[in-house]
């Protein structure tokens, strides 16, 4: 099944399209909007949870470049969207085969900030997961600094779509002229306004992979309890005990509800991650639309594989942030096809 794309995302992709048929020479945009000059790029790695088709509309001159995160499974390496390796993780989570995690090389963001000089752009915007539960914003530091093309770097403080809304939000921002500053300032903001909670049947799994302490791991499993968990400051940190599956995905909803609720009207975006358990994320998603009919849909995807290695089998993961009005705002109108949709022009 395909990962549902809420229709305002259809409209940005057509946006974005009018905008780089601007910057082709002697070629008029049909809207009649002025011609953009691109002169930033945005670069992220794959823990931000970006849809694939996303990511191809937006790759497009160089513009988007997504840097794949290493994921070891016994002896074997893979890269996230190189390798299809979501079901030999789950495989492997499902025998206790060790699956780890690693940064990408500096290497990697080295070539990816060669390629957006040598495709004419002025400078690089590079997004990523939180330094708190990863090093790969310092291995981007570290190839910043070896290339002529100044990049700015952030560490988003958060993961998958908290920190893809954030990398959504610059790529909108890049594409409509801004300079780098501004770029990485838009994303800053998109990411701070994000919030991450989930719920996991275990919590061995971050155990193993060092991103939750021991003990409340151990208390987790003396107890039975189900944990739901959330990214705060860059780190995961334990929300609330509960002592089933049921009444913590409930609890979950309860918490994404309320969160939701409290943002502006009309401006609250969900996304929800699984892996191994597409049909409770259907189920949350459904529920949640009844119970906040002012919010677009829930994109629904898999939990990249770099995040399933430590989440484990069974995760729910929702991120509630906030549309970026900021920048849509500084955007054409949307179109009427949009407007139908019952979306805002917007992410």
């Amino acid at each position: 099944m395909i990962d549902r794309e809420p229709a305002a995302w259809l409209w940005l992709k057509e946006h974005l399209v009018r905008l780089r048929q601007a910057t082709r020479p002697g070629q008029v945009p049909p809207t009649g909007e002025p011609a953009v000059v691109v002169r930033t790029a945005v670069v992220t790695d794959s823990a931000a949870a970006l849809p694939a088709d996303w990511v191809r509309a937006f790759s497009i001159n160089g513009r988007l470049a997504v840097i794949p995160m290493p994921v070891m499974v016994g002896e074997e390496i893979y890269g996230e969207g190189e390798d299809d390796i979501a079901g030999t993780i789950a495989v492997a989570l499902a025998a206790a085969t060790p699956v780890k995690t690693s940064r990408p090389s500096p290497g990697q963001f080295e070539q990816a900030y060669l390629a957006a000089e040598r495709q004419g752009f002025e400078s690089v915007v590079s997004i990523h997961i939180s330094g708190g539960l990863s090093g790969t914003a310092d291995a981007a530091r570290l190839a910043a600094g070896r290339v002529k093309i100044p990049v700015e770097v952030l560490d988003t403080r958060t993961v998958g779509m908290a920190q893809g809304l954030a990398v959504q939000s610059a790529v909108v921002a890049a594409a409509d002229g801004r300079d780098a500053s501004e770029v990485r300032r838009l994303a800053e903001e998109r990411a701070a306004r994000s919030r991450v909670y989930f719920y996991v049947p275990s919590l061995e799994q971050l155990r193993r992979g060092g991103r939750i302490g021991a003990a409340a791991s151990l208390v987790g499993a003396m107890l039975a309890i189900k944990p739901i968990l959330a990214v705060d400051d860059g780190k995961i940190v334990p929300l609330e005990k509960v002592r089933s599956a049921a009444k913590a995905i409930a609890r979950l909803e309860e918490i994404v509800v309320a969160e939701a609720a409290g943002r502006p009207l009309g401006e609250a975006r969900l996304a929800i991650h699984h892996f191994g358990n597409r049909p409770e994320a259907e189920t949350l998603a459904a529920r949640l639309a009844a119970k906040l009919p002012a919010v677009p849909p829930a994109q629904i995807s898999s939990l990249p594989a770099v995040l399933a290695a430590h989440a484990g089998l069974g995760v729910l993961a929702v991120i509630v942030g906030e549309s970026s009005s900021s920048v849509a705002g500084c955007l054409a109108a949307p179109s009427k096809a949009a407007d139908a949709g019952g979306n805002e022009a917007g992410t």
